[in-house]
């Protein structure tokens, strides 16, 4: 059975095909060549992928990276396609969903959503169910260095809070849009913001979300 990172994954590598390599991605500063080149470096390099997370390894991680975006542009599509190879742990199914479905979502929405004519997918409540008890288990690693409290929420009013502090901003939303808003696509989400208009404004600027 398909998994949902595994849909994602796939959906992914249409999009960033037929985007061709020099379109504008929600990455700053990335082209879809440059996220093509992050996703398979992420995958098949934990030797260099450690610098995402770790100042001491950023410089291997700009050399591998920069190795990456060189290859031909197909040949990044066909590895994001057939996946991580066998021996990493991404290879396995339940790693691969834990780890992939909001990685791949929102780089899928990088490529869409950089588009002037994109419009926002119908997810399914399974997905979508999915996307929010990933984003549960992450949301306050994503939200520790905004300069508010922040609590999500679904329009059924389940709710995760992500930042405890004052004034709160409550962020209302279906999960796939909150975890847009999350990972530091805030422009991109379609979401509703409560709470203090300072606040609202510092967080919709923020450059903190996310990792």
């Amino acid at each position: 059975m398909s998994t949902h990172a595994k849909r994602e994954r796939l959906l992914l590598a249409d999009l960033l095909e037929t985007a061709g390599p020099d379109a504008p991605t929600l990455c700053e500063g990335w082209t879809t060549r440059d996220l093509a080149a992050h996703v398979v470096v992420r995958e098949r390099r934990p030797d260099a992928a450690g610098g995402m997370l770790i100042k001491q390894l950023a410089a291997r991680l700009d050399k591998v990276m920069a190795e990456y975006t060189d290859k031909p542009y197909e040949e990044l599509i066909q590895l994001i396609r057939t996946g991580p190879p066998r021996f990493s742990p991404f290879s396995l199914k339940p790693v691969d969903e834990a780890s992939n479905i909001i990685e791949f979502y929102v780089h899928t929405e990088d490529v869409r959503r950089a588009q002037p004519d994109w419009s926002p997918r119908d997810l399914d409540p399974v997905f979508q169910d999915a996307l929010w008890s990933r984003l549960e288990r992450t949301a306050r690693l994503m939200g520790r260095g905004v300069p508010t409290g922040l609590v999500l929420r679904r329009p059924d009013g389940q709710t995760a809070v992500a930042h405890r502090g004052a004034p709160v901003v409550t962020v209302t939303g279906e999960p796939s849009e909150l975890v847009l808003f999350s990972y530091g696509r805030q422009s991109a989400a379609k979401v509703g913001l409560d709470g203090d208009e300072n606040a609202i404004a510092k967080l919709q600027e923020s450059k903190q979300l996310g990792i």
